[in-house]
């Protein structure tokens, strides 16, 4: 897994919308990205809506929120319209991206084991880096520790 001080590594995904969002666009910018497994399952239903809540407050502090699944386009326009998210979901259908962050591996649910998104959230610096990371993440209360971490880290 990618880890804190290291450069994060560089991206471009499709969004909800089918618009390419790559790493580069967002040099200067906060950058809150997180994985998580599905659309529309409880957890990643929690984490969407918490930090859609949250979202005004993410951008007073100049911070993006970006949630990366293997979902379709086509999935993620079905979630933001079933749950009135404001967030931006971007579209990793083959894992490579969550590969590359390290935050695809050995799951166990209900007694199966499978390999899948392990829930994760990195906030990237405006130099491109790093600056705290969380895995396995538990998705109540989530947004407001990674708020907590943003403020910190920008003081």
């Amino acid at each position: 897994m990618i880890e804190v001080g290291q450069k994060a590594i560089d991206f471009c995904m499709p969004n909800q919308d089918e618009v390419e969002i790559c790493s580069r666009d967002l040099a200067g910018k906060w950058v809150v990205l997180y994985f998580y497994p599905k659309d529309n399952t409880p957890g990643c239903t929690t984490q969407a809506c918490d930090f859609t809540r949250d979202k005004d407050a993410f951008e007073d502090e100049d911070a993006i929120i970006l949630g990366v699944s293997g979902d379709s386009a086509k999935k993620h326009r079905n979630f933001i319209e079933k749950k009135e998210l404001t967030i931006t979901l971007l579209v990793d259908e083959e894992n490579k991206v969550a590969k590359e962050y390290g935050v695809w591996g050995p799951k166990k649910f209900m007694g199966k084991e499978y390999d899948g998104i392990i829930r994760s959230t990195f906030i990237i610096n405006p130099e491109g880096k790093i600056a705290a990371s969380w895995t396995k993440v538990k998705t109540k209360a989530h947004s407001e520790l990674v708020m907590e971490e943003l403020k910190r880290l920008k003081s």
